[in-house]
């Protein structure tokens, strides 16, 4: 099994979800974070000043999938939250050693 961890702007996080859903990915969760990434934030202007805004808002998804489907997740986040500019986002995969569900005891390794 892998964990994938993924960062997407929030505006596509529906878009991505969705499209996750048509490809069968209905289990995960989501965390609304912060960070920045190369760009080291973005100018905004307010009242004719600009300011610069360090920590921009983003959205993590993380499932937990089978090895055999990990690329067909990608590729459907990547579809979904691909804009083609600075800010898409990033994805993690990771190992899970094993998975255990709370309330019926069953491991999955």
């Amino acid at each position: 099994m892998k964990k994938i961890e993924a960062i997407v702007r929030p505006e596509l996080f529906d878009e991505v979800r969705m499209h996750l859903s048509v490809h069968g990915f209905v289990c995960m969760h989501i965390t609304d974070v912060k960070g920045r990434g190369r760009q080291g934030g973005i100018r905004r202007q307010w009242r004719g000043r600009q300011y610069m805004v360090e920590m921009i808002s983003k959205i993590k998804i993380c499932m937990v999938i089978p090895d055999s489907r990990v690329q067909e997740a990608i590729d459907a986040i990547v579809e979904s939250a691909y804009t083609g500019e600075t800010g898409d986002g990033k994805i993690f995969v990771s190992p899970v050693e094993k998975m255990i569900t709370v309330r019926t005891g069953v491991v999955e390794q």
